[in-house]
């Protein structure tokens, strides 16, 4: 099988990014059809990248790359497997998906550079199988995110983006010096190798121990997990709508996948086995995060904030996962994190048409738009029941294996957590709907109504295609990516086997 797909899916976006800045020298606009062809290659190569893994054999649902030839240890590699090819068509659809959304907003030509390389660092995040490597791509992509956060307007987005690049950069550095634990220890950065070196170390060594607190703490950080949550409220809700879609669903979607990479693929199972109270530790303070992060979402009035928290309760369920030490768990902790890529996406990029056409920013604001806005309002309402749990979603898979792993492990108290956190869900996501489909507008909401009539009469007679008749200020495409992202959310219910099926060979590396 050929490598190549592995180097591709890394430099394509990575080259593809400075032509927006080139060809704008000459020509206005050219960034958005550029990042779109990037993009559209991104989710081509991962798609056949994903193809190749799962058609493959048992014994060959592996794929390694030797940048330049060099062999492991002393080379960098490049690894592909089922649950790196998620991920790595996770960021190519959401990519594509969030574009779409973007495609009517006047922008730079910078900022599509910035886009295009943000999901080249991610795709190198997904794919590295050295641990230096992966601090590369974890700077590349914190130093684009905060310049895209920062892109919004005011100076709240340049507050949220330099609070975002502190803790981040504390998070970025905390990882470093967990890595330098682990070379001191071993004398080696490649994954493979480090987990056959830590082993004859021995996992009670000190060395090896700090290594992994460093490298969690640092991810925990990047993840926003409580109480290193702070940064991530002020940069999804200040940060323009397509930024917050993007990297809400994707840049602590690919840190939690390379947490689960080397905890398991580095340190592995023995890992914890050994060290009790470590993942005693991983688990009691995910558990928190669950139900602190659910709380703070259910408390909260602004719709973005309530997302922005909700993630910090989600990637709890994820982590605790990882401190479970269970197969079952970390099945659903993968389902569960493309589940909510695709979620926290389509639920910015809703809210955004709802902040753009009827410059609603709070869940009072939403009253009574799911009359004047049907699919955008269906499409919210879909998407937060998946983000419940309610079956037929997504969002059920992941919560119920986690669960199932948690009672399996006989940690009863995590599946009591990851129950009252879903009332929680249910009770933020349930005031939204209610508010959207029975609450009447408000008065101001009447006005705003009344003068949004004449525009809807001239723009386009048809009002289903309008979703509510605002088609000069929403284009048609936005509502299409929202609903069919949210059908999305649905249709995956379905995608256990498929799941199984890339992920068996991997978690059968990871519990041997």
């Amino acid at each position: 099988m050929s490598d190549v797909l592995l180097a591709l899916l890394v430099t394509v976006p990575l080259v593809i990014g400075i032509f927006p800045l080139l060809v704008g020298l000459r020509v206005d606009n050219a960034g958005w059809p550029i990042a779109m062809a990037g993009s559209l290659a991104v989710v081509g190569l991962a798609g056949s990248l994903a193809s190749t893994i799962y058609t493959a054999g048992p014994e060959s649902q592996r794929l390694v790359h030797e940048l330049a030839g060099y062999p492991a240890p002393y080379g960098i590699e490049l690894v592909g497997d089922g649950l790196s090819a998620l991920v790595a068509l996770l960021i190519g659809v959401v990519a594509v998906a969030v574009l779409v959304y973007d495609r009517s907003v006047d922008r730079t030509n910078a900022f599509y550079s910035g886009y295009l390389l943000l999901a080249g660092g991610l795709q190198g995040m997904a794919l590295t199988g050295d641990l230096f490597n992966l601090f590369v791509f974890l700077e590349i992509v914190g130093l684009v995110t905060y310049a895209l956060v920062a892109a919004g307007d005011g100076g709240e987005a340049a507050y949220g983006a330099l609070k975002y690049l502190f803790l981040g950069t504390v998070g970025a550095s905390l990882y470093l010096i967990g890595v330098g634990y682990a070379l001191v220890a071993t004398g080696s950065l490649n994954m493979l190798d480090l987990q056959a070196r830590l082993a004859e170390v021995g996992y009670t060594d000190p060395l090896v121990q700090a290594s992994f607190g460093f490298i969690l703490v640092g991810f925990m950080l990047k993840i926003a997990i409580f109480p290193l949550h702070t940064w991530q409220p002020d940069a999804y809700t200040h940060a323009p709508d397509t930024v917050s879609a993007y990297i809400s669903a994707l840049v602590s979607t690919t840190a939690a996948y390379a947490l689960i990479r080397i905890a398991f693929d580095v340190f592995t199972v023995d890992f914890f086995a050994a060290n009790p109270l470590i993942a005693d530790a991983v688990v009691l303070v995910a558990s928190i995060s669950i139900v602190v992060g659910s709380l703070l979402a259910a408390t909260q009035t602004e719709v973005k904030r309530v997302f922005a928290y909700s993630s910090v309760a989600q990637f709890g369920m994820i982590v605790v996962a990882v401190g479970l030490n269970s197969r079952t768990a970390l099945f659903g902790a993968v389902i569960h994190l493309v589940g909510h890529g695709l979620m926290k996406a389509t639920l910015f990029m809703g809210a955004g048409i709802f902040s753009d056409a009827y410059g609603a920013s709070t869940i009072r604001d939403y009253a009574g738009l799911a009359k004047r806005a049907p699919y955008t309002g269906g499409a919210i309402a879909v998407t937060g029941l998946a983000l419940v749990g309610i079956p037929p979603s997504i969002g059920i898979l992941g919560k119920w294996y986690i669960a199932l792993g948690a009672v399996e492990s006989g940690s009863w108290s995590v599946a009591i957590v990851i129950f009252i956190s879903t009332l929680l869900t249910l009770t933020y996501v349930a005031r939204i709907i209610e508010t959207l489909y029975f609450n009447a507008p408000t008065e101001a909401s009447h006005e705003e109504t009344a003068a949004s009539e004449s525009v809807d009469h001239v723009a386009v007679g048809d009002e289903a295609v309008a979703d509510g008749g605002l088609t000069t200020r929403v284009a048609t495409e936005r509502i299409v990516v929202v609903a069919v992202l949210a059908v999305s959310t649905v249709a995956l219910f379905a995608s256990v086997d498929l799941f199984t099926e890339l992920l068996d060979p991997v978690f059968g590396r990871f519990f041997q």
